[in-house]
Formats: C-alpha cells, sequence, structure tokens
C-alpha cells in the first residue's frame, strides 16, 4: 500500500508540473508571443496589480514591466492571458479594428456590473452599438448642451456651491459624485434626489472601492458589497421603468422614456437590457466626473499662477455680458474658455482614472514581431502614453500653458481620456461642459482652501485615499 501511495504522489508532482510548466511558458501555433511571466496559477499577476501606488506616476506593475520587456508584454490577470501595449501605433491599430481583430472587452469584475449574465448587447457592434450612442448624444451631446443643458449646469453648480459655502469643510469627491449622479440621472430617468430617500450616489462609491478587488462575491468581501450596491441601484432602474412604463403617457424626453418608446421598432430592447445600459451610463458619469472634477481642484489649489489665469478668463466673460445677473452661461461662452480646457486636457492627461481600454482578440493578431492569440486580452495602456516623457516634458508636473502650443499628431496618438476608435465616449462633450461650468461658477463667485490634501493612489484606479477636503466661502 505505501509503494502505491508513492507511485500515485509521484504522478501528481509529474502531472502538477508539467501543468505549471505550461502555465508559466504558454506556446503559441502561429508565431512569438510577446515577452512577459503569467505570475501564479489561477490568480496571475493580480496581486501585483492591486497594490496602491501613492505617485502620480504609471503604476509600477505597468511601468516595470514596460522597462523590462518593452512596450507590448504579456501577463495574467484573474487567471486570464493579457497582452498589454503603450505602443501608440499598435493601440491605433488595434482600437480601429473593433469587430473585425478585436471586440470591446471587461475583465471579470467588470463584466459582472456591466453586463448581465450571458448578454453582451452593451458591448456590441453594429445597429446596437449606433442607437446606444445616438440615443446618448440625443440627451446628453452637442447640440442638447446648446440647447438646453448649459444654463441647467450652471444652475446646479450655483446651487451646490451654494450648500458646500455652507458647511465647515467638504469631502470633495463624495460631493462632487452625489451632485455628478443626480444631474446625470435626472437627464437619463427623471431621477429627483429632492424626493428620494435613496443616497444611491453613495452606493456608487461603494461600487467603486469594490472595483478592484478579486472578483470573490462572498460575504464579507469587497466585491460582495461592490455586487450589493449594484442590485440596489439596478431594482431603483426597474422601478422607474416599471413606473414610466405603466404610467400614463406625459413624457418628460428623458433617454429612459425614448428607450421605452423604441421598443415597440428596436428588437433588442428589453427591461434588463435597457436598465443595465442605464446603470452603465450613470457609472461612467459618476466615477470620472468626479474624479477629474476633484483633481482639477487639488491641483489648481497648489498652482496658484494657473487658478489666476483661469478665474481671469472667467471674469472676462463677465464683464463683457450686458446683463451679468440675468444673463445665463451662453455657448459662444463656454466655447471661449480656451484656458479652462488647457486645464481640463491636462487634469485628464495626469488623472488617468483607468489604467487603459480593454480588447478581446477575436482572431490571431500579428504585432511587431509578436502575435497575439485568438482569445486573449488586449489592454491599450492609454495612461502609459499619456505619461510619456518622451511626448509629454515634465510628464508628471501639471502644466496646462503646454497644451497651448503641443504638436496635433502627438496628442491625436496619445491622448485618449475618452476612449479611442469606434468606442469614442458620447458623453465627451457633456463631460468637459459639466466641469468648466462648474468652474466657472467657482472662480467668479467663491474662493476655496484646502483643509485636508488626501492621499492620492493608483490601484490601479485613481484614488484619493482619506479625501481631499476643502472650505468653500462667497465671496465678497
Amino acid at each position: 500500500m505505501w509503494s502505491i501511495g508513492v507511485l500515485i504522489a509521484a504522478v501528481l508532482v509529474v502531472i502538477t508540473a508539467q501543468w505549471l510548466r505550461k502555465w508559466m511558458n504558454p506556446r503559441c501555433k502561429n508565431g512569438v508571443l510577446p515577452p512577459g511571466s503569467m505570475g501564479l496559477p489561477l490568480i496571475g499577476e493580480t496581486l501585483q496589480l492591486l497594490i496602491p501606488s501613492r505617485s502620480l506616476d504609471l503604476h509600477p506593475f505597468i511601468k516595470k514591466r514596460l522597462s523590462k520587456y518593452g512596450p507590448i508584454f504579456r501577463t495574467s490577470l484573474a487567471g486570464r492571458p493579457i497582452v498589454i501595449s503603450a505602443d501608440p501605433k499598435v493601440n491605433h491599430f488595434i482600437l480601429s479594428q473593433e469587430g473585425k481583430l478585436v471586440e470591446l472587452w471587461y475583465l471579470d469584475t467588470f463584466s459582472k456590473l456591466f453586463n448581465q449574465e450571458g448578454d453582451s448587447r452593451t458591448s456590441a457592434v453594429g445597429n446596437v452599438h449606433k442607437y446606444i450612442r445616438k440615443t446618448t448624444l440625443n440627451h446628453l451631446g452637442m447640440e442638447a448642451l446648446k440647447e438646453k443643458l448649459l444654463p441647467e449646469l450652471e444652475k446646479m453648480a450655483c446651487i451646490t456651491l451654494d450648500h458646500w459655502s455652507n458647511q465647515e469643510s467638504v469631502e470633495v469627491k463624495r460631493a462632487f459624485g452625489a451632485m455628478v449622479f443626480d444631474f446625470t440621472a435626472k437627464m437619463l430617468l427623471g431621477y429627483e434626489s429632492d424626493n428620494s430617500l435613496d443616497n444611491l450616489s453613495e452606493k456608487f462609491n461603494n461600487i467603486v472601492e469594490g472595483l478592484m478587488s478579486f472578483p470573490l462575491n462572498i460575504p464579507g468581501t469587497a466585491f460582495h458589497e461592490c455586487m450589493k450596491s449594484k442590485k440596489k441601484i439596478m431594482e431603483f432602474i426597474k422601478s422607474k421603468f416599471n413606473g414610466k412604463r405603466a404610467g400614463p403617457k406625459t413624457s418628460k424626453g428623458d433617454f429612459l422614456d425614448q428607450a421605452i418608446h423604441d421598443m415597440t421598432t428596436e428588437t433588442f430592447l428589453g427591461e434588463e437590457f435597457i436598465v443595465q445600459l442605464i446603470f452603465g451610463l450613470l457609472f461612467a458619469s459618476f466615477e470620472s466626473n468626479s474624479s477629474t472634477l476633484t483633481f482639477a481642484m487639488l491641483k489648481l489649489s497648489q498652482h496658484p499662477s494657473a487658478l489666476e489665469m483661469l478665474t481671469a478668463e472667467h471674469e472676462t466673460i463677465l464683464r463683457n455680458r450686458k446683463n451679468v445677473k440675468l444673463s445665463p452661461l451662453a455657448w459662444d461662452e463656454y466655447k471661449s474658455m480656451t484656458f479652462t480646457l488647457q486645464v481640463i486636457n491636462e487634469t485628464l492627461r495626469l488623472a488617468n482614472v483607468s489604467p487603459g481600454l480593454l480588447r478581446k482578440a477575436l482572431k490571431d493578431i500579428q504585432v511587431n514581431g509578436y502575435t497575439i492569440p485568438a482569445g486573449w486580452t488586449i489592454l491599450v495602456a492609454a495612461s502609459a502614453q499619456q505619461l510619456n516623457p518622451n511626448v509629454f516634458d515634465g510628464a508628471l508636473e501639471f502644466n496646462p500653458w503646454r497644451w497651448k502650443d503641443i504638436d496635433k499628431n502627438a496628442v491625436e496618438q496619445n491622448f485618449m481620456p475618452f476612449g479611442g476608435g469606434m468606442r469614442q465616449c458620447a458623453g465627451a462633450e457633456y463631460s468637459k461642459a459639466l466641469i468648466s461650468t462648474f468652474l466657472h461658477v467657482l472662480v467668479t463667485k467663491y474662493r476655496w482652501s484646502l483643509v485636508k490634501t488626501g492621499d492620492i493612489r493608483r490601484n490601479p484606479l485613481l484614488t484619493f485615499g482619506d479625501g481631499v477636503h476643502i472650505k468653500v466661502s462667497k465671496k465678497e
């Protein structure tokens, strides 16, 4: 019996050794894989990616491997093989091949948040993608901003800052998150925060905190709390859907109204699809805009010359108005905010809320002498391009003036805060208008001081530790 036990153990050791060798040294049938390491079985190199970095620089996980392997390397995250690219030409090619060689992809944590199980239509191409983009632009795009949203954004900023001025201090990220969520939810589904007992923006904060955790959905884990918060938000959106569909046809013309109306003509539109789509739009607006606004205020506080020039630009707008008190912010005034846009661009370049854009290879892809096998995930490392010192001189410095005379080709190839290819964010103009309008009200009517700077981290999403706290007061 002892000898049989030894034999079984030996066989298991051999099998395990062979499995480990195959895992750590994957082969490619049609070429050579990019250099790199696959890490441990099942979890890959996920733990290294989740280690926080207290620097604005590129996350060490990516930076160290770019230094060791070059601009394209392979790794494994949560057991999935991934190729990471910081090569601008390769990335431009990858993003241009959606629906041909690649498709939109999420890691497990994101996938469970933004897709119903077995339903990837929210990331589809073709008619579904065209519908999503067109409908989003109808409600949050340039024409909507021109016709009605810009003065409403200004009103929101006035109400928010007046409320902040009556508080001892404000934790900026959470306060911005609540403001952005309330406004965007009103545009998308007629949400009125004043009449709601649900603190939905706080539930989105819970989602962000669990987003980059290991996707283990058991009680006590960050991801479990993340999924609980998602469930509550989805239930709220479903209740709005059911209420609008069953109620009288007194449409307010929001996104949900249009989606319900279009269910009669678009066969892919169903309750689950619409609810999931609105959840994704709310999350995208909530996290990106609140992080960008927080980072902008922090950097403006630390760079008085930039704040002075920004203030001067907005005070000039007011001086040129015929009636300062009665006139709302006009579209031509918004488009005249050249230095404001430079501040926003520099904030977006440095903030890099996410490390990059994910795609999945549909076929074997040949790039730079390497093969990316079909089925592998590709991370287009936009953050690496935006912090490249060979493109942006003094890449870690906050320098809005760099955008005045910057090479346009360099910007097109290396600056993509709103995505790239056919997935360019439909809410890009909405985000810039929201931030610009808030800054307009802030610098012309209020002043602020930092109470607590916070602890900026990349893990790898940009976070602010225990928060950026400010004191806001009205100008005399």
